[in-house]
């Protein structure tokens, strides 16, 4: 019998496509199912790590889409707008995403609608961390969040490319409905909120069911989205888990990974995009984290954004009709640009409040 692996391409042999390269040489997209033109419309959720993305569309000339991009009340700071397409802060698990589809369309109507600080002011449970200022009153943050669902609502209708980042298995749940926080109440500050809050560590077969039928109810409201799964590179900063940080996040880390390569397999134009594996792969030798091991350098997100252009990101002229792959926004002299470093380290991660308000 002929060896069936013969004859395979260099990139599914390890020696051949690893070994002895550098880092930023190791290119391991191999097919995309399909590639985004500048004016298509293109929106990111998620970790903090899909703010990369968002710059990277942005400073292309790609038309990243964000229809909650200004102050519309009076009573609202001008804090967390272009962050991501809507105001709703960081995504971390796919429950979550799930919730607020359902939330924006109301399907779903959690019982707590707000957190009281100890100044009085009040916080969206949601997105705890949009308005540093807090309101004033319960009816400024619902009409505030009435015209962010509105917003969520043509993020999910109007774009034609979708791009949610995983960054979470951990996440904190209501008692009373199972309604999902980002955070949980006291690591936001000292919060007095009659609910309860619970500890989740969700499984694959959770976050599978959920994100699918997060899809599933995308192509009902817009049939034509294709969508991008990444996995977040970033650590956790800290586990609720009785266990060592290192042994859950790579419980969280791999979670997501699965769940990304079900969904992605499952469904026509969803593409997985492997950030995780450039950042943490033995073939990065660990270059491209933060002296803390949990942060990415800008080299790496460098890195990583180059290898999205050359695959995903093509021009195409108006006049021809011609199109090619986009050209990367990364060059070899980039290590040198400090601005552009300094401009794409910038990014909000509400995860980082969980160690803030902690004793020493």
């Amino acid at each position: 019998m002929k060896n069936p692996y013969d004859g395979k391409p260099d990139y599914q042999f390890w020696r051949r496509s690893l070994p002895g390269r550098a880092a930023t040489a190791v290119d391991p997209v191999t097919h995309v199912p399909f590639t985004i033109s500048k004016t298509a419309s293109v929106a990111t959720a998620g970790s903090c790590f899909a703010q990369h993305i968002a710059r990277h569309l942005s400073g292309m000339g790609f038309n990243y889409f964000v229809p909650e991009n200004r102050v519309t009340h009076e009573f609202c700071q001008d804090e967390n707008y272009g962050t991501f397409s809507a105001r709703y802060g960081n995504i971390y698990t796919v429950r979550q995403l799930w919730q607020l589809m359902l939330r924006a369309y109301g399907l779903y109507a959690p019982k707590h609608k707000s957190w009281v600080r100890d100044d009085g002011r009040l916080m969206d449970p949601f997105r705890p961390r949009i308005q540093s200022g807090g309101f004033a009153t319960l009816d400024h943050l619902l009409i505030d969040q009435a015209s962010h669902l509105e917003a969520v609502r043509r993020v999910f209708e109007e774009s034609d490319v979708f791009i949610f980042t995983l960054g979470l298995t951990e996440a904190w749940v209501a008692d009373a409905d199972g309604a999902v926080v980002p955070l949980a109440p006291g690591t936001v500050s000292s919060v007095n909120q009659e609910a309860s809050y619970s500890f989740r560590n969700f499984s694959v077969f959770e976050m599978a069911e959920d994100l699918s039928q997060f899809i599933k109810n995308l192509r009902k409201v817009n049939s034509g989205c294709s969508v991008i799964l990444t996995v977040s590179p970033v650590a956790l900063v800290a586990t609720y888990e009785d266990e060592h940080v290192l042994v859950a996040n790579t419980y969280s880390k791999s979670a997501l990974r699965v769940v990304a390569e079900i969904v992605a397999s499952k469904f026509a134009a969803v593409s997985y995009f492997p950030s995780y594996e450039m950042i943490t792969g033995p073939q990065a030798r660990a270059q491209f984290f933060a002296d803390d091991l949990r942060e990415v350098r800008p080299e790496g997100v460098a890195y990583v954004m180059s290898v999205f252009g050359k695959h995903y990101l093509r021009n195409t002229s108006l006049e021809t009709g011609a199109t090619s792959v986009a050209s990367p926004h990364i060059d070899e002299s980039l290590p040198a640009s400090a601005e552009f470093y300094a401009e794409i380290e910038g990014v909000i991660c509400d995860e980082e409040q969980i160690v803030v308000n902690i004793s020493t």
